[in-house]
């Protein structure tokens, strides 16, 4: 696909996935749900600032470069395109409207919403839980944790639970992907806190089916033999590329 074919083509739009590590991007045909061009990433700054965010989305939409609208995701709390929490960035970011910050870096205009919240839209729409009634959960294990909730199909936004309270701490803080590599756990060790955390959804929500995502969904293999939570659960079906593919049909209306 060339630089120049999303222009003419508008079943498909471009998707940018932000994270406490990588930002991520890539052109989505939301009418497959699949990219339509290799992903193109650039590690998250430090400090995750919202003007060094905004600079590097720009940069994103640039490598593509793309004339026409943005779906984006922020880790944290939006609402309208403003960030009300702000989980491994910038606490700047708390008050500031994103949407509007992308929309002057890329020249172009972007809709945010939650990070979680695109990976399960994308989930939903065409991957582990397509066609998939009740309550279903998405669980993205990476940087933090992020959580999407959709009962029937239809999203409830913004619900965070990957911040719930665990032996007095954060749940992130304890059962992240990043924190299995910064302690260099086994995948057992980790994967028993893992099921900890799940067990504590499950008797909250009681859902029907879990998806897990994030990069270590990859590695499903490796900590799944070690989970024993009620609720059917799965490998998401898009792995890491979930919130791009989210973000595109959040905009798309799909």
């Amino acid at each position: 696909m060339s630089k120049t074919e999303p222009a003419s083509a508008p079943h498909v739009l471009l998707g940018i996935d932000i994270g406490g590590t990588g930002i991520k991007g890539a052109p989505v045909d939301v009418e497959a749900g699949k990219l339509t061009a290799e992903r193109f990433r650039i590690d998250t700054p430090h400090p995750a600032t919202p003007d060094a965010v905004a600079k590097t989305v720009g940069e994103i939409a640039a490598h593509f470069a793309w004339k026409g609208p943005i779906g984006a995701t922020m880790p944290g709390v939006v609402k309208d395109g403003t960030l009300l929490t702000a989980a491994n960035i910038d606490k700047q970011w708390i008050g500031t409207n994103a949407a509007t910050l992308f929309s002057q870096s890329t020249g172009n205009a972007v809709t945010v919403l939650n990070d979680a919240d695109a990976a399960g839209i994308a989930e939903m729409r065409f991957g582990a839980g397509k066609g998939r009634r009740g309550v279903v959960v998405m669980v993205t294990l990476g940087t933090g944790i992020g959580f999407a909730l959709f009962h029937d199909g239809v999203l409830v936004p913004n619900t965070e639970l990957g911040h719930l309270e665990m032996h007095g701490k954060d749940a992130e803080e304890q059962a992240s992907a990043r924190v299995r590599e910064e302690k260099d756990e086994s995948w057992k060790k980790w994967a028993e806190k893992v099921d900890d955390y799940l067990d504590h959804v499950d008797r909250l929500l009681w859902p029907d089916l879990i998806i897990i995502g994030g990069g270590v969904s990859k590695k499903a293999e490796k900590f799944f033999p070690y989970l024993s939570t009620r609720a059917e659960l799965v490998p998401a079906t898009f792995e890491n590329d979930a919130g791009i593919v989210g973000a595109a049909l959040a905009i798309a209306g799909k």
